[in-house]
């Protein structure tokens, strides 16, 4: 049995369910999101929210009874709340800014980064050395934050880099003479 498919998806005030077949359509404050399901799992909408039940007992159905219960949570969160990600840059010299739709990141190369920021996520510089990556679509807004993140992943030894918030870098023992 899954503990995650087990329970239902609450969906809050101002929120829109639509269910067609094995498409999932949410539409709420934030935007519209929508997922196609396996069609090893039946969904259905009742009075504690949207429920997601396996077909049948076969390991294939159970593993994807779990994920589609997330992955309906997810949207239903997009739409109502949103996603966002935290980034740190720990560095001399290291920093970011915006110009425009496109993110500038000085990051210790010979040459600026230049990133362009895809459709539908938004990107914010607080300060000069964090980056807030946020959006509807949490998919996108964790690949947008790890691509970010892939110019200058954290280094042992001083702990340089582009660090999201709360990561803890295993940091090492440099030479001993």
């Amino acid at each position: 049995m899954s503990r995650i498919g087990k329970r239902p998806v609450a969906v809050p005030e101002g929120v829109e369910i639509n269910l067609n077949g094995h498409n999932v359509a949410a539409k709420g404050p934030k935007g519209e999101l929508a997922v196609k399901l396996s069609d090893l799992v039946e969904v259905a909408q009742n009075d504690d929210g949207v429920t997601v039940s396996s077909v049948d007992k076969s390991q294939s159905a159970r593993s994807h009874w779990g994920l589609s219960r997330s992955m309906v949570q997810n949207i239903v969160t997009g739409v109502s709340e949103g996603f966002s990600r935290k980034l740190e840059l720990k560095g001399v010299g290291y920093r970011a800014q915006m110009q425009g739709k496109t993110l500038k990141l000085s990051l210790g190369f010979s040459h600026d980064i230049d990133f362009p920021v895809p459709e539908g996520i938004d990107v914010e510089c607080p300060s000069q050395t964090e980056i807030l990556v946020s959006g509807i679509d949490k998919q996108k807004v964790g690949q947008v934050a790890s691509e970010i993140r892939g110019y200058r992943p954290p280094e042992p030894y001083k702990g340089k880099g582009v660090h999201y918030q709360g990561e803890y870098v295993f940091r090492k023992e440099g030479k001993k003479k």
